[in-house]
């Protein structure tokens, strides 16, 4: 899996990294979906990564992800900020994932 984030993702993104003590994660949230297939996708700061985790290069930022969720995103990702809306967007070639992707910070 690989996210390339745009130089406005990238620059929105670094302050929360900045320091080193946070990562970023892909996630398929489910947490009150009340079923796997209806997940959201969601990027989460986290402090380190479970066994359950695999890194990803991203371009330019690295982030983990769970593998047993892999089959929910396509391989090629994007991820862009809209300064105007703030928020971010994950997009492939052939679909648009959300257009206000849930960043969650804690």
């Amino acid at each position: 899996m690989h996210i390339a984030f745009s130089a406005s993702a990238a620059d929105y993104l670094a302050p929360f990294l900045a320091d080193g003590s946070s990562q970023l994660k892909l996630l398929h949230d489910t947490e009150g979906c009340g079923c796997v297939m209806s997940g959201v996708p969601a990027l989460q700061l986290i402090a380190e990564a479970t066994v359950d985790d695999k890194l990803a290069q991203g371009d330019p930022l690295p982030f983990w992800y769970e593998p047993r969720h892999e089959v929910f995103f396509e391989p090629e990702l994007r991820i862009d900020y809209n300064p105007d809306k703030e928020s971010l967007s994950l997009k492939s070639d052939s679909q648009i994932y959300t257009l206000d992707l849930r960043f969650i910070k804690a």
